[in-house]
Formats: structure tokens, C-alpha cells, sequence
């Protein structure tokens, strides 16, 4: 008897529901505005021939974004975007089936799917009701890191900066807490790398993804003590940066890549507290969280039947109604502005024209 494929793998990953990303769950559409992304790309060059294999860490390429960051060189580790810092972390810091990670829902899910895939577990202390942190009971627990999402994700609001530095407190001696600052570019003012030199506990996620338009490179910083940095790379892959990368993301980071990144911030910021205002006069939309991102959370009646409603009109956006302590709920990245215009035209006609509507079962993700 023939011996099932499926049946070899490791009992926890064939339990494993793997992240329903935006490009997992979704395809087609005209306007895709359920990933997060910045719609206003920018065009580089690559240059030199790419026979040989990389550098593990680019010199150039930590130096630029150690420059960008304040920090040391020796306080950046550079990686396939900033969820393979999340998993380094966990893979370099938490025994399997001994230590514990903290995660805070509704957050980004990846934490918890990576800790599920090294078979470590994820002790869960939900946002209150006002979406801050619930410190008392995050100081309850025992874990070995603590994740922190801020500006937060699907919420798009910051984790008062008091409660970060509690937290850092509390888990000097134990535990590592890990700020993920990924859309900390739509506010700048709220991040904590300041407190790296104070916390060495601290951690910072970092990313190249969203306010610097490049999603499709796949880049991203941990920002850490060299104590830190160091265990990270030991587990880290020998070439984890491709050339081709490497250099796209120096020229991203010059001055020049930075004073761009900086105008596309200030226009999404712009559309983004435009559509807040337009999305909190629509019938049907009783809450609209106040974001400090590229996006938008919206409460709706029937969170499947505007995802779908939209669709048919090809524009993409995000149900995160499973997410926990959120109940019809719809994120909406904020797009160009022709996207803006066309997708407030769509709701529009949506909420204000009930009888148009067609609600359609679809899949809810996270």
C-alpha cells in the first residue's frame, strides 16, 4: 500500500490554516485595494551581472537603512520582508513546545502562524474595546515575546506610546517585546526606535512594503540590539537577499528614494483622511476606525456582501470580520486617487441604493 504524501508531513503542519493573504483569497479586480499596498510605484534600474551569490547581509544595503533609521549598522538585520523576521525571532528565541509568544487580536496574523508552524504557542490577550493595549492583563502572562502592532493592523491605530514603555518594563529581564512598526511611515512621530538604546529587550519590525511601494520586493528590517541581531543570524538563510534587491532597495532608500517615499506618504495620508470623512457619512457605516496607515476600517451591515459588491465592480477590498473581537467588518487600502474616486462612486451607489444590492456568501479572511 502506497504510502500518503500528504500523511508525511509534520502532524502540526497538517493542522496548519495557512494566512489567507490578499493574493491568496482574492484575484481579478481593477482596483486592488485589500492588500495594504501603495498604489504609487515608482520605476529603478538594475545594473551588473548576477552569477554570483550575495551578500547574507549587503553592507550597502544596512547602511542605508541604518542611516534612514538612526540606529547603528550593527543594530539592523535585513531579511525577506519583515515576516521572516517574525519567524527568525521566533525560531531563534522560543523552545518548541516549551515557550509561549503574546500576541494582542485583532492583529496581524502571521505571528500566530508562525509560532503554530515551530510548535510554539500563542497566549492571546485581546485590545480593549478603544483598541489600546490591555497592560494588566499582558503583564499577567509568562512568554518569551511579546507582539505589538502599531500602527496597528486591521485597526490602523497606534498603541499609545505609554503603554509600550510599560510593557518594556515589565519584560526587561524575560522576555523580548517585539513592536511591529511596518506602516509606522504614515506616522512617523509615534515610533519607538528612539528606545533602543534604553530597551535592549526591544525589538522593531520594519518594512519596504508599504510607504515605500515595494510590496513585490520582498523586503524588510529588524531593528535590535547586536545581541539580538547576532542570534538572528544564525538561524537566518546563508543568501536571503537577492541581488537585484539589494540594489533596488539602496537606490529606494538614497536621499532621493526617501524624499519620494515622503511625497507619496503625505498624498495617501491626504486621500486616506479624505475617504474617512466621505466612509463616516454613509448610511450603513457606523464605525470608521481612526487610522494612522494606508487603510481603512470600516463597520457594515454585511461585510460579504460589500466585499462581493464591490467586486463586481473591480475593485478589491478586505473582510476581516474573522478576526477576533471585530464583528462585519471591512478594511479598504487607501489607492490612487483616480482608485478613490472610482471606489467612493462604487460605495456610493452601494449604501445609498439598497436595492441594488446583492448579497453574495463569500469566504470571510483574516
Amino acid at each position: 500500500m502506497s504510502v500518503k504524501i500528504s500523511e508525511l508531513a509534520r502532524t502540526c503542519v497538517q493542522a496548519i490554516v495557512p494566512y489567507a493573504s490578499a493574493r491568496r483569497s482574492m484575484s481579478g479586480g481593477a482596483s486592488w485595494l485589500n492588500a495594504n499596498e501603495n498604489a504609487l510605484a515608482t520605476d529603478y534600474q538594475l545594473s551588473g551581472q548576477f552569477n554570483r551569490y550575495p551578500s547574507c547581509q549587503p553592507a550597502a544595503l544596512i547602511e542605508g537603512y541604518a542611516r534612514y533609521a538612526g540606529v547603528a549598522p550593527d543594530h539592523v538585520l535585513v531579511s525577506r520582508g519583515a515576516d521572516e523576521g517574525i519567524e527568525l525571532l521566533i525560531r531563534s528565541f522560543c523552545e518548541p513546545g516549551e515557550d509561549r509568544i503574546a500576541i494582542c487580536p485583532p492583529t496581524y496574523g502571521m505571528y500566530a502562524i508562525s509560532a503554530e508552524s515551530n510548535q510554539v504557542a500563542s497566549v492571546i490577550v485581546p485590545l480593549q474595546p478603544d483598541t489600546s493595549l490591555d497592560v494588566e492583563a499582558l503583564t499577567q502572562v509568562e512568554a518569551k515575546l511579546v507582539f505589538i502592532c502599531s500602527p496597528n493592523n486591521p485597526t490602523g491605530d497606534l498603541i499609545p506610546r505609554q503603554q509600550i514603555l510599560a510593557v518594556l518594563e515589565h519584560f526587561r529581564s524575560n522576555a523580548l517585546v517585539v513592536v511591529d512598526e511596518a506602516y509606522i511611515e504614515f506616522a512617523m512621530q509615534a515610533s519607538v526606535v528612539d528606545l533602543l538604546q534604553q530597551y535592549p529587550n526591544l525589538v522593531i519590525l520594519r518594512t519596504l512594503s508599504k510607504a515605500f511601494a515595494l510590496a513585490g520586493l520582498r523586503c524588510g528590517f529588524t531593528l535590535a540590539a547586536p545581541e539580538v541581531i547576532n542570534a538572528l543570524k544564525q538561524m537566518i538563510a546563508p543568501y536571503p537577499i537577492a541581488e537585484p534587491v539589494a540594489q533596488i532597495a539602496v537606490q529606494a532608500l538614497s536621499q532621493q528614494g526617501i524624499a519620494r517615499m515622503q511625497q507619496s506618504v503625505a498624498t495617501i495620508n491626504q486621500l486616506r483622511t479624505a475617504f474617512s470623512a466621505f466612509a463616516s457619512e454613509l448610511p450603513g457605516v457606523s464605525r470608521v476606525w481612526p487610522s494612522q496607515a494606508n487603510f481603512v476600517l470600516l463597520q457594515v451591515p454585511d461585510a460579504a456582501a460589500c466585499v462581493s459588491a464591490l467586486q463586481q465592480q473591480g475593485i478589491l477590498i478586505r473582510n476581516q470580520s474573522a478576526q477576533l473581537g471585530l464583528s462585519e467588518v471591512v478594511r479598504v487600502s487607501i489607492g490612487s486617487p483616480d482608485e478613490m474616486q472610482a471606489l467612493q462612486q462604487a460605495m456610493q451607489d452601494y449604501f445609498c441604493n439598497p436595492g441594488v444590492r446583492t448579497p453574495i456568501s463569500q469566504e470571510t479572511t483574516a
